[in-house]
């Protein structure tokens, strides 16, 4: 499993209305933690970091390269709402990039779980998940399994809908 992710980001997310992100900054010091010769690349086109596409949109893509693995990622330069921007300025570009960067970290493992709605990363949600079983194997009732599944907190539980419906089938 990577280094990266079993880092729990959870302290370090960043709201701007609806949407969670990480520092730039913050993220691109954990890899210089685990990679201290990790490298980053802005890809150009026509010389430019950015290619401008048909409809006045704009893409930027950036690579990743930790331990000699290397990734990449594209991103669409967005306003705060994740909508396309035409036309957009050198300050909606670079904070594009930077969005890009961290979403190319994020596909090394760090902050990963964001991406996939969780709340957790792997390994801690391979522990709760060995806690929950064994918890739901000692339900002796539909009322233990409801309080259970009431003390689980409202962002995890979705998780979990699955696991407790079988269990519940069994105690029906």
């Amino acid at each position: 499993m990577s280094e990266l992710l079993k880092i729990n980001v959870n302290d370090h997310i960043e709201k701007k209305g609806n949407l969670s992100y990480l520092s730039w900054a913050w993220a691109w010091a954990e890899v210089l933690k685990i990679d201290p010769a990790a490298r980053y690349t802005v890809h150009e086109y026509d010389g430019l970091p950015v290619i401008y596409l048909k409809d006045q949109t704009a893409m930027v893509k950036v690579s990743v390269e930790i331990k000699g693995d290397i990734k990449t990622c594209l991103l669409p330069v967005m306003d705060n709402r994740n909508r396309a921007i035409q036309n957009p300025d050198s300050f909606a570009v670079n904070t594009a990039i930077m969005r890009c960067l961290t979403k190319c970290i994020a596909l090394h493992g760090l902050g990963l779980y964001i991406f996939s709605g969780e709340d957790l990363p792997e390994a801690e949600r391979e522990e709760l998940d060995a806690e929950i079983d064994a918890k739901l194997a000692v339900c002796t009732s539909i009322d233990a399994l409801t309080i259970l599944f009431k003390s689980l907190p409202e962002s995890t539980r979705a998780s979990y809908v699955d696991k407790f419906a079988a269990r519940k089938k069994e105690l029906a």
